[in-house]
């Protein structure tokens, strides 16, 4: 099965990562409701909700570990 991320919709075509390449495809092949960042099995075309929710979930883990240790910038007016 090979397998294809929705990685940003541009008008009506879709542009997918497949194997680190950028592929595009008209969006209207896409399933209705798809959305950035879902996997797709390009066999059937389906959103793979299971794969999608674990690439979702090492995104959120990669942005919490590059968070940790930074400071939070300051809040209020400043000049610049």
């Amino acid at each position: 099965m090979t397998r294809a991320t929705l990685d940003r919709i541009e008008g009506d075509v879709a542009v997918l990562v497949v194997e680190g390449r950028q592929q595009t495809r008209p969006l209207i092949d896409l399933p209705e409701g798809v959305r950035e960042g879902d996997v797709l099995d390009l066999d059937t075309l389906l959103v793979d909700r299971e794969a999608t929710e674990a690439l979702r979930a090492q995104v959120r883990e990669a942005r919490e570990r590059a968070k940790q240790g930074k400071k939070k910038p300051p809040s209020g007016d400043f000049d610049l």
